[in-house]
């Protein structure tokens, strides 16, 4: 076994290992897909069989498959850090392609992509809104994606509608554009009080890990940014990347150029200490708070969401304000 395929078939086993349904083969593609892999759904299917064979996964009538105890003890020695750093990567490369020019109001801006039941659609639009009221969300812009189309590598599934939202990382691919070296670190929890970003009270790297750590967050269940909108006292999602000192005053013109476009969610620019996460020396902190934070409301009062940070490029035209 090549080690190309050796990987997607560790992902495979992964994938089924954080699940504790029985799995199919498309929907593992497409899970497969959201975590960097070009596969299609004929070749996973092929690879279940083969994982069967070694007794790693078992079939489970026409739910689809689950793992093992062999296939987790597999899983444990199984190139624990091959995925390690992906998400970073995947992030650098879009920063890189990011072609958006706050002057012409053209070009490309990254974008995470939800999915929403659509009789759930006006009151997710509801939500989305309350929380952009509150600036805890990157953007108002959205694009809408009807049932059976394609954005990136997703194709919106039977009786869903995709919502694509800004995502902070635009930001980033506007300060390498503009010259400035950008390093994205952490995303995290960001404490709200009286209205006021105060500070992260929990951190994931971006470099130690192979899922997006907003989806971590997210399925522990550890926002409350409805909360946050309703009292004023919360707990709202945000990343954070350094730049060098010597740049701040290009960073503040670009962060200010990016606001004209209703493109702003940066919380601060910040020496020293940013909502208590020591700076390297010579560096500044930009917390921002995530475009996604208006879906993750949603979820929080009950909505089914499946969502898909840093999912894809979409022309800025493309995006409409709510």
């Amino acid at each position: 076994m090549n080690g190309n395929v050796q990987r997607k078939v560790v992902e495979i086993l992964r994938i089924l290992s954080e699940s504790d349904e029985a799995m199919g083969a498309r929907t593992i593609a497409d899970e497969l897909r959201n975590r960097g892999y070009d596969i299609q759904e004929r070749a996973v299917r092929y690879h279940l069989r083969m994982l069967d064979e070694f007794g790693f996964t078992e079939k489970q009538g026409y739910s689809g498959r689950k793992i093992t105890k062999w296939g987790l003890s597999e899983l444990e020695d199984a190139l624990v850090e091959d995925r390690l750093g992906f998400v970073l990567g995947r992030i650098e490369g879009l920063m890189y392609l990011t072609t958006f020019d706050p002057y012409t109001k053209d070009g490309d801006v990254i974008v995470n992509v939800s999915t929403v039941d659509k009789g759930d659609f006006e009151k997710t639009m509801d939500i989305i809104g309350e929380v952009n009221k509150k600036e805890y969300a990157l953007s108002p812009l959205i694009k809408i994606i009807e049932e059976g189309e394609h954005i990136g590598d997703l194709r919106i599934s039977k009786d869903l509608i995709g919502i694509a939202t800004v995502c902070s990382i635009t930001i980033d691919g506007m300060l390498l554009k503009s010259g400035i070296p950008v390093e994205p670190k952490y995303s995290g929890i960001v404490e709200i009080k009286e209205g006021n970003a105060t500070q992260f009270t929990d951190l994931i790297g971006y470099s130690g890990t192979s899922v997006d750590p907003i989806k971590i967050f997210v399925s522990k269940k550890m926002t409350l940014v409805g909360q946050a909108v309703r009292t004023g006292d919360g707990c709202v999602l945000a990343n954070y990347r350094e730049t060098p000192l010597a740049a701040k005053e290009n960073v503040k013109k670009v962060i200010n150029d990016a606001k004209k476009s209703r493109i702003c969610g940066v919380i601060n620019i910040m020496e020293d200490s940013a909502l208590g996460i020591k700076t390297e020396p010579e560096r500044i902190g930009i917390p921002i708070f995530v475009g996604v934070n208006g879906l993750v409301a949603a979820e929080e009062d009950g909505v089914n969401i499946e969502t898909y940070p840093i999912s894809a490029l979409v022309k800025y035209k493309d995006m409409k304000e709510i």
